[in-house]
């Protein structure tokens, strides 16, 4: 009769104590193991044959016992505007996306932190999908690594920002995200500054005042896309649970604790909340703590019935918002002419396979 075979540990899922004990048990110095922690954080190895300062042998023992979940580019969309929107394979054969939006000075990399998601957003592509799993840090940490590239390459510079705005709600996926941002920003890691990591929810008020009592160093973006609670509600429902005011408490726990401003993400849609009476709602929401707030055309898709609110609507709206002090910015919309949207290429890819 055949032994089954021993399915292989992801090294990634170790912290360096983890590793080394791992490598005592095989009979392996100590100091092996900060040499394999320096191969897959720092410099993102992803088969153990790159890692060239330990023998064969032990590369050998390695791959027996170990596997590393490298992600892979699936495929890749280049907008007219430079934009370049990815499909990522995981190694289980999920798909997940990544953008890279290069601005003038910045390079900013969006990643995703769920296989789908289960908020079910009505104006985003990826509400429409189910949410599978959550990503592990490693997963998420190799996106950035893989955008990277894509800047260093297409664009001769690297990484300057990530943002956690692509599929999934990053906060019901806690600890791989925290983790992955600890890699991410760790001086044996891809020693990335906090301050150019931004973190989007669509506002789970526990887990905002988690983010308090832990520390949070990142920056924190609340998609709030309306602030008013029953237009809110028609959009996305998760606001029946954490109502504007739930929001509104759990941010106060939050920058007593982290003395960080926040920023209000707000899409602008077309007959329904562009109106004045709806950034004197914003306006009103913005006292509560020192924030900033990023007014969002939409990227229409095929799922929904909403479309960009006029070009004059969105111009009144930030010019009533900056006569209330409150600073304001108009984000354009990026990859009209590819699949931009959030969850769109994933969606076309999900129904190829």
């Amino acid at each position: 009769m055949l032994e089954k075979t021993a399915k292989k540990l992801d090294i990634r899922s170790l912290d360096l104590p983890q590793l080394q004990q791992h490598l005592t048990a095989m009979q392996q110095p100590a100091f092996r193991a900060k040499q394999i922690y320096q191969w897959l954080w720092e410099k993102s190895a992803t088969n153990f044959d790159e890692m060239s300062n330990l023998s064969k042998d032990l590369r050998k023992t390695l791959d027996e016992a170990f596997v590393i979940n490298a992600v892979q580019v699936n495929n890749s969309q280049y907008s007219n505007d430079h934009t370049i929107k990815n499909t990522f394979r995981l190694a289980d054969g999920n798909i997940v996306e990544g953008v890279l939006i290069p601005l003038e000075d910045r390079m900013t990399a969006c990643v995703s932190s769920q296989v789908g998601c289960s908020l079910t957003c009505k104006f985003c592509a990826t509400g429409y999908m189910d949410r599978k799993r959550n990503l592990n840090a490693d997963e998420i940490y190799d996106q950035v690594v893989l955008i990277d590239k894509q800047a260093k390459q297409n664009y001769n510079n690297p990484l300057t920002n990530i943002v956690y705005m692509g599929m999934g709600e990053p906060l019901l996926n806690y600890a791989n995200v925290l983790k992955s941002i600890e890699r991410i920003t760790a001086p044996d890691g891809l020693n990335m500054s906090y301050k150019r990591i931004t973190v989007s929810t669509a506002g789970i008020a526990k887990m905002i005042k988690k983010l308090g009592d832990d520390g949070a160093k990142f920056n924190l973006a609340l998609s709030l896309h309306a602030a008013d609670d029953k237009k809110r509600n028609e959009i996305m429902p998760i606001n029946e649970a954490n109502t504007l005011k739930a929001l509104a408490d759990a941010l106060k726990y939050y920058f007593a604790k982290t003395k960080n401003p926040v920023t209000y993400e707000y899409i602008v849609f077309n007959h329904f909340n562009d109106e004045i009476s709806d950034a004197i709602d914003l306006a009103k929401f913005c006292k509560h703590i020192p924030c900033k707030v990023n007014l969002i055309e939409y990227n229409p898709i095929s799922f929904a019935d909403f479309t960009n609110a006029e070009g004059d609507k969105i111009d009144a709206f930030a010019n009533y918002l900056k006569s209330q002090g409150i600073t304001t910015n108009i984000r354009r919309s990026r990859g009209k002419d590819i699949d931009a949207a959030c969850g769109q290429l994933a969606v076309k890819e999900e129904a190829k396979a």
